[in-house]
């Protein structure tokens, strides 16, 4: 199923699309709960009455006059309320690229372990504006990852069965303002303002039923599911980065794994994948500086139109908006003297 959240009456309600139409919960079964937070939490039991639902869609006993064009649509998160929001950094090639770029060693301890970071759940948003203040310009990137949202409340969860905890995939856009990222982790502490102002998720999740044909063997060495699924980003246009979801060295089972020791997790926590390789502006800056020292740095701007796109998991639009504002926390910082 594809699941999707939108504004209608001021609420938050669900619904599915089947062969480019929405389809509000309630027309699949009236049982159904209308909002993603409640079908989350209530998983086991709604998912296959709205998946016997979406049956009925296609054999034509639900009306199609029902549905609706997502473009009718108020479309926002497909997970409108995150319950915390981790984000990882799966793909090698990134790190590794991030790290020649910055004349370093790649780090052995990245293939002992998956890493994350707790990102701001409150600023998590779907298609549409993103609002950035005047420090945010200074070097704003674009990071093309997937993501995942837990499906039931778990606790220490092996690898071997962790999938069983995924509700489905969506696009991710880490918004990064890189300048404050870089200036306060000098101090060994972060991403944190550098990466709590806007998180985009969208435009609708994906469940793994979709995806079976699509699943490839995690690499060597490596326990969980992988999907062949290519992925690009667009900024006005113009294609910036293209990359594989494959390419996941961790995977989503062994991001969960490490996530859940000792805490627990709850249906509605999304986990993006980290970077995939080409896929921010930092790495392609680096590398091209690498090879031309007259390679002029490309950083997003205000009216950039970002497009990202994953096979089977749909078009992520973003469009960037500067806040009225000169107020600037850059130029708060006191001088070293004092």
């Amino acid at each position: 199923m594809k699941l999707v959240s939108y504004i209608q009456d001021g609420h938050d309600h669900l619904g599915v699309l089947v062969d480019e139409k929405v389809y509000p919960m309630d027309a699949l079964h009236p049982d159904l709960p209308n909002t993603m937070g409640m079908f989350l939490n209530y998983w086991d039991e709604v998912f296959p009455v709205a998946q016997a639902g979406v049956d009925m869609i296609r054999e034509g006993r639900i009306a199609e006059k029902k549905g609706l064009q997502p473009d009718q649509l108020d479309l926002i998160a497909p997970v409108p309320f995150p319950s915390s929001c981790r984000d990882a950094y799966a793909f090698r090639q990134h790190v590794s690229a991030a790290r020649r770029n910055r004349k370093v060693d790649m780090i052995p301890e990245y293939d002992q372990y998956p890493i994350f970071y707790f990102t701001n759940h409150h600023s998590v948003t779907g298609p549409g504006e993103v609002v950035c203040m005047p420090d945010h310009f200074e070097k704003l990137d674009f990071e093309l990852e997937a993501a995942i949202v837990i499906c039931k409340q778990g606790r220490n969860i092996k690898a071997e069965e962790a999938d069983e905890y995924i509700g489905g995939l969506m696009i991710m856009n880490d918004l990064s303002a890189r300048r404050l990222q870089m200036e306060e982790m000098l101090l060994n502490l972060g991403p944190a303002k550098g990466k709590d102002f806007a998180t985009t998720i969208g435009p609708w999740l994906v469940t793994l039923d979709e995806l079976e044909e699509f699943e490839i063997a995690a690499k060597e060495g490596h326990i969980g599911k992988n999907w062949n699924l290519k992925m690009i980003c667009r900024v006005n246009g113009v294609q910036v980065s293209e990359g594989n979801l494959g390419d996941m060295d961790w995977t989503f089972a062994e991001i969960i794994e490490r996530a859940s020791y000792g805490v627990d997790l709850l249906p509605g926590d999304v986990i993006g994948s980290g970077t995939v390789g080409t896929g921010c502006f930092l790495e392609l800056n680096g590398t091209g500086k690498l090879n031309d020292a007259d390679y002029q740095e490309q950083w997003l701007q205000d009216g950039d139109v970002v497009e990202m796109e994953i096979d089977q998991l749909g078009l992520l639009s973003n469009t960037i908006v500067a806040e009225d504002s000169e107020w600037s926390i850059l130029q708060k910082k006191k001088s070293a003297s004092s």
